[in-house]
């Protein structure tokens, strides 16, 4: 019986991977017992790197990086046998907080092999794998003036993000779309300053702000806001840190397991587990129960689940037109 083999996808360009060394992250795999081969080949377009990782031989694949690095490897690995960990490098590294992983490298690292195998639900839009949610709206503008303050961290653009955001705030851009759920059956018409479908359901709890325990419910849940202000603002993140935010009114919530977004625009930015795009409606999303398996802490890995969650099913891409 061979040791664990593990292949490291390493994006050095991540929010906070800002002095880790590959070879550095070798030696501290190395301390805790595996022997790691860490690509951290940033040259390379990351669809290859994530390819080459999954047809290796390694047992584990590790996602080490924000949340787009790890749907990026985790798209990559649907319909294998192998398994996703992730060492938390980005901002938010939701998924990572969602499975309770550590979000300390040496820690995450060195507790590695204690972490047991959990089988998670993907989702999909237009073909687009995606773990978390995909926004539309107000939420991804701001998110590509964010990056853009990011890679420009002057006084200037700091002051312009912040006049941007205001301005996007107090001068509110309305969507129309039309929703359908399960089926043209189940559709209406929203005019909404942003909609966002996520994968399963966020939690209300104090102090927990998008965050998920269930992962295995097999669910999409759409949330879309009527109407976003300053008081809407506030009044949403308080909810939020009281944990009493769904009955807000403010917001709509739906829940289903295929869902199709459609408007008369050609093309709509949209927001995919961080990464910002332009996708072209209509929009369609779908779920697939259990498909992705991951390491996760055994607290998580072994909780006791709500409700009857979705059977698994295999993977299975959608056919080609």
């Amino acid at each position: 019986m061979h040791p664990l083999r593990i292949h490291v996808v390493f994006n050095a360009n991540s929010g906070t991977a800002a002095g880790l060394t590959p070879d550095a992250l070798s030696e501290q795999f190395a301390a805790a017992g595996f022997e790691a081969a860490v690509d951290s080949d940033m040259a390379r377009p990351l669809r290859d790197r994530v390819a080459e990782a999954a047809a290796s031989q390694a047992d584990i694949i590790v996602a080490a990086g924000g949340d787009g690095t790890v749907t990026a490897v985790a798209a990559a690995l649907l319909g294998s046998n192998k398994k996703l960990a992730i060492l938390p490098l980005g901002t938010a590294n939701l998924l990572a907080r969602d499975l309770a992983v550590p979000l300390d490298i040496k820690e995450a690292i060195s507790t590695l092999r204690e972490m047991q195998p959990r089988a998670i639900d993907v989702c999909e839009v237009n073909g687009r794998i995606f773990l978390h949610k995909v926004v539309i709206g107000f939420a991804p503008a701001v998110a590509a003036g964010r990056e853009h303050l990011r890679h420009n961290p002057d006084f200037g653009t700091r002051l312009s993000f912040l006049r941007f955001f205001w301005r996007r705030l107090t001068h509110p851009q309305d969507l129309r779309m039309t929703l359908e759920r399960d089926g043209a059956d189940n559709t209406e018409t929203l005019r909404v300053r942003s909609i966002a479908v996520a994968n399963n359901a966020y939690d209300e709890e104090l102090g927990r702000f998008f965050s998920r325990r269930r992962l295995d419910r097999g669910l999409l849940t759409v949330y879309a806001l009527r109407h976003l202000g300053l008081i809407d603002l506030l009044r949403l993140t308080a909810g939020m840190a009281l944990g009493r935010w769904r009955d807000d009114e403010a917001l709509i919530i739906h829940e289903a397991h295929e869902v199709r977004l459609s408007t008369q625009r050609q093309l709509v930015q949209a927001m995919i587990d961080g990464e910002v795009e332009k996708i072209r409606p209509p929009l369609d999303f779908r779920i697939h129960p259990q498909a992705l398996t991951v390491l996760a802490p055994v607290a998580q890995a072994t909780e006791a689940p709500e409700d009857e969650a979705i059977a698994p099913a295999p993977y299975q891409e959608r056919a080609s037109a």
